[in-house]
């Protein structure tokens, strides 16, 4: 089950709806860096946390592999870093 997660986690998962909705395919790590211009190890670190908190599922080592696992009514409004 899902927990609650921060402000800064609310905005990974609403950029990753988003790139969804306006892709048809989850992002790659490489599109979450260049959008929140922070390094690699940041948004892994950031990927592990969110599947370790339940937000969210991969599959390691397979590209875009990742899935949203809460409702779109619970992610914020993505806002521009």
């Amino acid at each position: 089950m899902a927990e609650g997660f921060t402000e800064k986690q609310g905005q990974y998962l609403a950029f990753i709806e988003s790139y969804m909705v306006m892709y048809g395919k989850a992002p790659a790590e490489a599109d979450i860096q260049r959008f929140f211009g922070v390094t690699p190890p940041t948004i892994h670190q950031m990927i592990l946390k969110l599947e370790e908190k339940g937000l969210i599922s991969r599959i390691p080592g397979q590209p875009r592999s990742i899935r949203l696992l809460i409702d779109a009514g619970q992610i914020p409004r993505l806002k521009r870093p």
